[in-house]
């Protein structure tokens, strides 16, 4: 589904990514764990098109498409999905009628006709109870006064009303309660399916023991330098970063 080579990513003259390879397939779950300033956000934000960066060169595709060729629209359109670290508020617009025309623009893209006012309010309510959201919740405008909590469990509602193909978490516990992060998880499980991939990013081990990932890649210095199972989580857990270069697959 995704397959990354050798991927260089600079920002005012400095070098975040530095010759990154991935590969992603569909029904994976890969969890991209290192320390700050890694370029772990940099590596979200290049696949789904934020324009923020002086160079980059190496090469992105997905579903046998260039990914660097499009459009930051085009690429949601075609079923890549963020989640942000810090989602932004959209004062005086609805999540209803923001999903709305979300999904009315993704249907038009495909060459499907959009929901209809009843099978759209129906499909709605289904995926709100993927992470146990209220009515007076989805009437309100788009993370306006939402908690910490609130907003990721939205960000997740969003994911599920669209289907991504390409799911990208980007630090999605940051910030979460035991609670919050449970309803978090169990909406992410509960899409998860042997067509659609998902790249978990995150800092701590605790995430992972709700969303159980195939593959668990370091990424340090700019390049992914280690890759396992779900016991490197726990390894890194114990050991912390700094242990990381004694045990790189590459050199630093």
């Amino acid at each position: 589904m995704l397959e990354i080579k050798d991927l260089h990513v600079s920002i005012q003259g400095k070098e975040i990514l530095k010759g990154l390879n991935l590969s992603v397939k569909p029904g994976e779950v890969h969890a991209i764990m290192g320390p700050n300033g890694t370029g772990k956000s940099t590596l979200a934000n290049v696949i789904t098109g934020r324009d923020i960066y002086d160079n980059i060169s190496g090469e992105i595709i997905y579903k046998g498409k260039n990914l660097m060729e499009m459009a930051i629209e085009d690429r949601a359109r075609e079923g890549i999905f963020l989640s942000f670290q810090y989602p932004v508020e959209i004062p005086g617009v609805s999540i209803t009628n923001f999903m709305r025309a979300a999904m009315d623009e993704i249907y038009l893209y495909r060459g499907k006709k959009p929901m209809s006012g009843g099978e759209f309010l129906k499909y709605f309510n289904e995926k709100k109870q993927f992470v146990e959201m209220t009515a007076n919740l989805a009437n309100r405008s788009v993370n306006e006064g939402f908690s910490g909590g609130e907003k990721k469990k939205n960000e997740i509602f969003q994911m599920a009303m669209l289907n991504p193909d390409l799911a990208i978490l980007d630090e999605t516990d940051s910030g979460l309660d035991i609670d919050a992060l449970r309803i978090v998880a169990n909406g992410v499980n509960k899409l998860r399916t042997p067509e659609n991939a998902t790249i978990v990013i995150t800092h701590y081990q605790r995430l992972l023991d709700y969303i159980v990932p195939d593959f668990v890649h370091v990424l340090y210095g700019g390049k992914i330098v280690k890759t396992g199972g779900k016991e490197l989580a726990l390894e890194l857990e114990d050991k912390g970063y700094e242990w990381i270069k004694d045990h790189a697959d590459i050199q630093l």
